[in-house]
């Protein structure tokens, strides 16, 4: 088995306290493994409990991810829509959780997929396996502790700052104030404090005034109101459950810190694996903005001597001045003047942090007040130091992180940030999670161009598994295997892959006539049902504002209403159409006749001016490979395979796949982007795919 690194697994002794306050729980009555039905005993159980059959791509992967666990060798796992992965890999997680007395840890990238297995998949699972197993399993989510109400700050006097388009916004102000009090209200109600159970939500602005960082919690011990804490609740829950769930930006923070977020596990699933190194990137993700110093020197003020916050606020000031005489984009050497300004921004910020000193008795009020501008001032310097830091390498392919400037906000009230973000996070993927746990990748979505090596180079593993047969292998590089279980749609004689090779290479001007008419075309063929996915919302409308007086069908665009809303829309109306950007292409699951066209105008590449991904393509360059199909294309197909596998979402689906960039079909990398696609039989005759649809919307 693979060995429970410090800290995890079996190293804390049931019963006893570990790090971060978790207790081991003690089990009822030990359970041996050799006292457990198999996995494939289990996941039949499991299967008919919840109504459904058993699929051969589903038992390959339980059984794949049972041999993972044992063997502590890491796999990735590719399942086609309709496979059952969440059984595949539940059964043998919770099996392995019992067994061995430990917790298993599921990450996912969505909140949809969170509630999925906690509100269905894990109660129907849990209560079907029992009988077998002895006692019924336990779970818990967990989700960062800004996610949770603070009771603390909710009954206290300290308010969170306002945004700086808000500060003299009198209809804003008035709609925080409105939000604030319904937040108010419902914290007599809650069970849990969770946000995502407030229907309907409430803006950033608002929940930021009841809740509270890491950073910012005083802790359990030292909080008046610890014992109540929501946060803390949810950990206990979590420390004593057999599955833990939560996202990739928690995964990654426990992953980054010196301390335990997630309870001690030896084991990680990590399902919408494709989205693992987006999700990382934006938790290793820092910001620095004139109003966050300024956010910080309010908070010192009534702390620290008024020359020390005063120096603090000045230095912030002139940082936005700095700023806004620069142009968006990445750094490559650092400007001057910004040297200078970070620089004073640094030394201010550690004088109030000194005058702040070290921990000590306090009322909690006091005690909550310090803790936010001790954290705000830590987040300023972290963030300065890791900036200025940046620079002391010369070469930038060399460099841990990228550094740019953007703009952000509502028209009218923009304003400068300064970000700063890992060039990869593969390292850190390789050193903190593989190097330390067992650990399953799974998706619909993971070999691209027909294999794995293009993410797994993302992921820090090494290409082909680290097959030791490679003379040039790392000793020391994780193993692992890859496995695509395939999927139980019959894409050869259900769907069509449609290139519109006639057409002309998309241009910066929008959708030409030629497009507008193609796409026209496609949606009268099948009579509406069609969902258009488009490269930009400025694309997607201009379709819609093109067409809507030309179709004899509804035509709906993402923006007229809740995306929530119109899907739902576009599903009940079988005539109905759907035209969208980003969000539908991964967001969207519409089984049945309401769709059997998916049109996409364009390869989704990434903008070629994302200073992320420009400093990756070239750092890929300099190391003698292809940046922008280890970059660009990679991103790409990625997305190109999610869009796609929009078509079939059910046993009986039929319909077509059309892609009007004519590039998939000439360009040197077009080989690549279609292997990454499902196997759909493939054509560029314009009359036969008409002829399809047509034959569709008249069954």
């Amino acid at each position: 088995m693979w060995a429970a690194a410090p800290g995890a697994g079996s190293a804390v002794p049931a019963g006893c306290v570990g790090p971060g306050g978790y207790r081991r729980p003690v089990p009822a009555a030990p359970v041996r493994t050799s006292d457990l039905p198999g996995v494939a005993e289990l996941l039949e159980v499991a299967v008919t409990a919840v109504g459904g059959t058993r699929r051969e791509g589903q038992d390959a992967m339980a059984q794949a991810v049972r041999k993972a666990l044992s063997s502590g060798e890491h796999l990735a796992v590719q399942a086609g829509t309709g496979t059952g992965k969440s059984l595949a890999y539940l059964v043998p997680a919770i099996r392995h959780a019992m067994a061995r007395d430990t917790t298993v840890v599921i990450s996912t990238a969505t909140i949809a997929l969170q509630r999925q297995l906690v509100d269905r998949d894990l109660p129907r699972v849990a209560k079907a396996l029992k009988a077998s197993l002895g006692r019924e399993p336990t779970f818990a989510i967990l989700k960062g502790r800004r996610n949770y109400l603070c009771l603390n700050k909710l009954h206290g006097d300290d308010t969170a700052e306002p945004e700086d388009d808000q500060l003299f916004d009198a209809f804003a102000i008035s709609s925080l104030g409105r939000n604030v009090k319904r937040l108010h209200d419902w914290a007599s109600d809650t069970e849990t404090g969770d946000r995502d159970e407030l229907v309907p939500g409430v803006p950033d602005s608002a929940w930021r005034q009841v809740s509270v960082t890491a950073r910012e919690c005083l802790g359990v011990s030292r909080c008046p109101v610890g014992e109540d804490c929501f946060a803390e609740k949810a950990r206990g829950e979590a420390g004593r459950a057999d599955v833990v769930v939560t996202n990739h930006a928690l995964l990654a923070i426990d992953a980054m810190g010196d301390a335990n977020v997630l309870p001690e596990h030896d084991v990680v699933v990590i399902d919408e694996a494709h989205e693992l190194v987006d999700r990382v990137t934006g938790a290793a993700t820092g910001e620095l903005t004139a109003g966050t110093v300024g956010a910080a020197a309010r908070r010192c003020a009534k702390l620290v001597e008024d020359s020390l916050a005063d120096r603090l606020a000045e230095a912030g000031e002139g940082l936005g001045m700095v700023l806004e005489d620069l142009p968006p984009g990445r750094w490559e050497t650092i400007p001057q003047a910004a040297t200078g300004a970070l620089t004073v921004i640094r030394d201010a910020a550690g004088m109030c942090r000194q005058a702040l000193g070290s921990e000590r008795k306090e009322d909690p009020e006091a005690a909550t007040g310090r803790k936010l501008a001790l954290a705000l001032l830590d987040e300023v310097s972290e963030n300065v130091v890791r900036v200025l830091k940046t620079f002391e390498e010369a070469d930038p392919a060399k460099r841990y992180d990228v550094v740019w400037l953007a703009e952000q906000g509502p028209d009218g009230a923009r304003h400068k940030v300064l970000r700063v973000a890992p060039l990869s996070v593969g390292g850190l993927l390789r050193e903190r999670l593989f190097a330390q746990r067992t650990t399953v990748l799974t998706s619909a979505t993971l070999a691209l161009g027909g294999s794995f090596d293009a993410l797994a180079r993302q992921w820090g593993l090494p290409a082909s598994g680290g097959d030791s047969a490679d003379p040039v292998r790392d000793p020391d590089a994780p193993r692992w295997k890859g496995l695509d279980v395939g999927s139980p749609f019959a894409h050869e004689r259900s769907g069509i892959l449609y290139v519109a090779k006639h057409l002309p290479p998309p241009g910066r001007d929008g959708l030409s006539p030629a497009h507008l008419e193609e796409i026209q075309g496609l949606v009268e063929a099948a009579g509406g049902r069609t969902l258009g996915l488009f490269s930009s919302m400025r694309a997607a409308k201009q379709a819609t504002e093109a067409l809507r007086g030309k179709l004899s069908v509804p035509l709906l665009c993402q923006g007229d209403d809740s995306t929530m809303l119109l899907v739902k829309r576009f599903a009940e109306d079988t005539e109905t159409c759907l035209f969208g950007t980003l969000s539908l292409w991964q967001g969207v699951d519409v089984p049945g006749p309401s769709l059997s066209c998916v049109i996409i105008d364009r390869i989704p590449f990434p903008r070629p001016d994302d200073p992320l991904v420009a400093a990756r393509q070239k750092a890929a360059d300099s190391r003698g490979g292809n940046g922008f199909l280890t970059v660009s294309a990679t991103h790409a197909a990625l997305l190109l395979a999610q869009g796609a596998g929009r078509l079939l979402r059910g046993n009986d689906d039929r319909g077509v796949v059309a892609i009007l960039d004519s590039r998939i079909a000439t360009a040197r990398y077009g080989g690549f982007l279609r292997a990454s696609l499902p196997p759909f039989w493939q054509t560029t005759d314009t009359a036969k795919v008409h002829a399809a649809l047509s034959r569709l919307r008249d069954a």
